[in-house]
C-alpha cells in the first residue's frame, strides 16, 4: 500500500454519473465517436439504420457467444430484443464473423463495416467482441450510424485497472460495474489484490474477504466480457492480512520484535504457506497470470536488522550473495511454483534495486510504478516485459488522484514511465490505473467511481490508439459523455425509499436522508447511526461484532453513510465503508458482521 498525499474530495462530481449524455459537437463529420477513438475510418455514402426487425447473424460457436452477449446488452441498453440466427443476412441485419485468416487484425482487432447492413469481423472471438462494443457505443448516440469502414487494432496488449481490495472490502456490484465499464472501453485486464476466504487457513479469515462463490461470479462475468481477472496476494511485504494470527511466520528483527506485515522469507514454512494460498486461489481464478506484489518489503527498515536474511542468501548462493538475493530467491521460487501450474508471474518494480546478484526469472512481467535505480529501459534490455503502472495513474482514497486532464494534455502514453520516457514501445506491454484504499474511510465507493470514469477512459484511449484524439481535454470528456456507460451497469447511487422518517422494525425510528453520493444517513434524537468503534485498519473499523452507535452527526462522516439494500420482506442496512451488514443480537444490540458470518437483519420500514 502506498501512503501518499491528502486531497479535498469533490462530492459534487457525482452528478456526472447521473447527467444525460450530450452529443459531441464536431466541426466536421469525421469518424463516428467512440472511446477509444477509432484508429482509422473510411467514410462511405449513406448510413446503417438500426430498426425493429434487425437480427444478429452468427453461425459458429464463437460467433454465437459474441452475438448472445451483444443481444443481452442491446436489450439492457433499451434497444429491444434481437434474435440470434444462422444463415444468410438481409438488409438491416448485424453479422458477426470470426475469421482466423484475418491475421492482420491480431488477437483483439476487428473490422466494422456499416452500410445497408452492418458487419463485424475479428480474427478471434475477442476481436469480434470488441467490435460489438463499438457498435453499442454508436447506438448509444442514436439509431443512425454513418456508412463506412474501420479496421481498429490496439497498440498495446495489456490495458488494465488494478484494484486493491486488500484490507477493505469493495462490494461485488461495484466490481461487476467496473468489469462492464472496462469491456465497454476495450480494457482487458483487471488486477485484484484481495483476500479469498480460506478453507485451508481459517485463522487468516479476517474481514474483508470474498467468498469463493463471489469470486467465481466475478470471474464468470470477466470471462463473458473478455476481461482477464488476475489475482494478487502481496508478499513477502504487506502480508499482514494473512499472518495477523500467524506470528510464527512473521519476520523477526535482531531485537526479537515481530514484523506483522512481513513474511519471513528464510522459512520453508512461510513459502509453503504462501504457495498453499496460491493453490487455493486456483480453485476460483482462471487467469494465466499471478501477481505476487513483491513491493516495499523493507520499507522504512534495513536488512541489517535481520541478519538471518543475509545468512540465508549466503548459505544458498555463496559468500558473495547480498540480502537482496534472499528476496529475489523467494520471488523466483514463487515464479517456479506458478510456472508449474502454467501461470506467469507479475511483480512490482521497486524491489529490483540492483543490489542483487541473482536475477529475477526473465519471463516475469515487471509492473513499473516507482522511479528507482533500475530504469524501465534496463529492465527491457535484460529481457523483462514491463507494464506501465505509474504513480501518476494512481487514485488513492483520501489521497492522491491522477490528474487526467494534465496527462491528456501531455499526450501521455505507456512509454512515459516514472523517471524515464522511452523512445520505443518495444518491451512495454501496456498500462493500468491503480486504485488504493490507504485511507479507507476517505471516500465511499460511489465517490471513487466519479473519479475513476475519466481516468479509465483516458487509459483506455492511451493504450488502444492515439493518446490525444481531440484537440482539447474538454472535447475528450464530451466524447466519453457521448458514449455513456456500459449496458447492464447498475446505478449504485439509487436510494430505494424517499427521504422521510421511518420506524425500523421494533428497533428504532430515524429520519432517512439521501446523501450526495447516493447513500443514506439515519438521524435520530440521539445523533446519526455510525460504525465508529473497534480496531481500525486503514482508518476503517473492520472488526466484526462492533456495535452501531448514535454519533454526533457529521455530513463528511463516511462511516455514517448506509446502503439500504432491498430484500424480501424489507431492507438490509450495510455500512458504506465497512461493507458489513447490521444484525441484532439476542440481547438487542445492533452490530455489524459479514453476511456469511451472521444473517443480516431484515428491517421493515413503516
Amino acid at each position: 500500500m502506498r501512503k501518499r498525499l491528502r486531497f479535498a474530495a469533490v462530492v459534487a462530481l457525482l452528478t456526472l454519473l447521473l447527467a444525460p449524455a450530450p452529443a459531441l459537437a464536431r466541426s466536421d463529420p469525421g469518424p463516428p465517436v467512440t472511446v477509444p477513438a477509432l484508429t482509422q475510418w473510411t467514410p462511405e455514402s449513406g448510413a446503417y439504420v438500426y430498426r425493429p426487425g434487425a437480427r444478429l447473424v452468427a453461425d459458429g460457436p464463437a460467433e454465437r457467444r459474441v452475438a448472445g452477449t451483444l443481444a443481452g446488452d442491446l436489450r439492457a441498453a433499451g434497444h429491444g430484443s434481437v434474435p440470434v440466427v444462422r444463415g444468410g443476412a438481409r438488409s438491416g441485419d448485424i453479422v458477426i464473423d470470426v475469421k482466423p485468416s484475418r491475421s492482420s487484425l491480431g488477437a483483439e482487432g476487428y473490422e466494422l463495416h456499416a452500410g445497408a447492413g452492418l458487419s463485424i469481423t475479428g480474427a478471434t472471438e475477442t476481436g469480434a467482441f470488441y467490435g460489438t462494443r463499438t457498435l453499442l457505443q454508436l447506438l448509444a448516440q442514436g439509431d443512425r450510424i454513418p456508412a463506412g469502414r474501420t479496421v481498429d487494432v490496439p497498440r498495446y496488449k495489456e490495458r488494465g485497472v488494478g484494484v486493491c481490495a486488500c484490507y477493505i472490502h469493495v462490494s461485488l456490484p461495484w466490481l461487476e460495474n467496473l468489469v462492464r465499464e472496462m469491456a465497454y472501453n476495450k480494457l482487458n485486464q483487471l488486477l485484484v489484490e484481495l483476500k479469498v476466504k480460506s478453507d485451508a487457513h481459517p485463522e487468516a479469515n479476517t474481514w474483508g474477504y470474498y467468498t469463493k462463490d463471489e469470486i467465481r461470479q466475478l470471474v464468470a462475468l470477466g470471462d463473458k466480457y473478455h476481461v482477464e481477472i488476475i489475482p494478487e496476494i502481496n508478499s513477502p511485504g504487506h502480508f499482514d492480512p494473512w499472518i495477523e494470527n500467524r506470528p510464527d511466520l512473521q519476520l523477526t528483527d535482531s531485537d526479537g520484535n515481530k514484523q506483522p506485515s512481513r513474511l519471513d522469507i528464510t522459512q520453508q514454512a512461510a513459502f509453503d504457506y504462501y504457495t498453499s494460498l496460491m493453490d487455493e486461489y486456483a480453485q476460483v481464478f482462471t487467469a494465466k497470470s499471478w501477481h505476487m506484489g513483491a513491493d516495499e518489503y523493507m520499507l522504512g527498515s534495513d536488512f541489517a536488522k535481520y541478519p538471518q536474511i543475509l545468512k540465508y542468501a549466503q548459505d544458498t548462493y555463496g559468500s558473495g550473495a547480498t540480502p537482496q538475493d534472499a528476496f529475489v530467491d523467494f520471488v523466483n521460487r514463487v515464479h517456479d511454483h506458478a510456472a508449474s501450474k502454467g501461470v506467469k508471474l507479475r511483480i512490482w518494480n521497486d524491489g529490483l534495486t540492483g543490489a542483487n546478484t541473482v536475477p529475477v526469472k526473465a519471463d516475469t512481467t515487471v509492473e513499473h510504478w516507482l522511479n528507482v535505480a533500475v530504469k524501465p529501459s534496463q529492465l527491457i534490455a535484460q529481457g523483462y516485459s514491463v507494464m506501465n503502472a505509474s504513480y501518476s495513474l494512481y487514485l488513492i482514497r483520501g489521497g492522491f488522484h491522477s490528474d487526467t486532464e494534465s496527462l491528456y494534455d501531455q499526450s501521455w502514453d505507456p512509454r512515459s514511465f516514472e523517471g524515464e520516457k522511452l523512445a520505443s514501445s518495444r518491451g512495454v506491454t501496456g498500462a493500468k490505473i491503480s486504485l488504493w484504499p490507504d485511507n479507507g474511510r476517505g471516500e465511499t465507493e460511489n465517490e471513487v467511481a466519479v473519479r475513476l470514469w475519466p481516468a479509465l477512459r483516458h487509459v483506455a484511449q492511451a493504450t488502444w490508439g492515439d493518446p490525444h484524439p481531440d484537440a482539447a481535454y474538454a472535447e475528450f470528456v464530451a466524447r466519453g459523455a457521448a458514449v455513456g456507460h456500459a449496458p447492464g451497469r447498475r446505478d449504485l447511487t439509487r436510494v430505494p425509499v424517499a427521504d422521510g422518517t421511518y420506524t425500523f422494525g421494533r428497533s428504532f425510528t430515524a429520519s432517512v436522508q439521501r446523501t450526495a453520493d447516493g447513500y443514506v444517513t439515519l438521524r435520530s434524537a440521539a445523533g446519526c447511526l455510525a460504525i465508529s468503534g473497534g480496531k481500525l485498519t486503514l482508518n476503517v473499523p473492520l472488526q466484526p461484532g462492533i456495535e452501531a452507535t448514535w454519533d454526533t452527526c457529521d455530513t463528511s462522516g463516511t462511516l455514517q453513510r448506509w446502503e439500504l439494500e432491498p430484500v424480501a420482506g424489507g431492507y438490509r442496512l450495510v455500512n458504506a465503508i465497512t461493507q458489513m451488514a447490521l444484525t441484532v443480537t439476542d440481547d438487542g444490540r445492533i452490530v455489524q458482521y459479514p453476511a456469511d458470518q451472521r444473517t443480516p437483519a431484515v428491517w421493515h420500514l413503516s
